[in-house]
């Protein structure tokens, strides 16, 4: 088992889950983090420090967020480390409470 980023993180991107990872298993993409389910030890160390309750165990992905576990996984390919907190976009407040943003995704 792994653990998942999914849709609410796309335009949110806070970075304070890269700070308690102790394998370095974020990837940074332009608007959302992915977690690398190869270096993923399922700690749940991240979960806890989302503030937009995106971080979610495999087992415990709801249906409609499935398609981020194979997501995740392509991504984490493409995408190179984060290992640092960097700042919130000054929007994160406004896209937290937006539905529907999958199509936002930039890869």
């Amino acid at each position: 088992m792994t653990y998942v980023v999914t849709e609410a993180c796309i335009k949110c991107k806070h970075t304070d889950c890269v700070d308690v990872c102790p394998v370095d298993a974020f990837r940074e993409g332009p608007n959302f983090l992915v977690i690398d389910p190869s270096e993923c030890i399922d700690c749940t160390l991240c979960v806890a420090e989302c503030p937009v309750d995106a971080i979610y165990s495999e087992d415990d992905v709801l249906a409609d967020q499935r398609h981020f576990i194979p997501l995740n996984e392509e991504l984490a390919r493409k995408w190179i480390p984060i290992v640092e907190v960097k700042p919130a976009p000054e929007d994160a407040g406004f896209w937290a409470t937006v539905k529907d943003k999958f199509k936002l995704l930039e890869r």
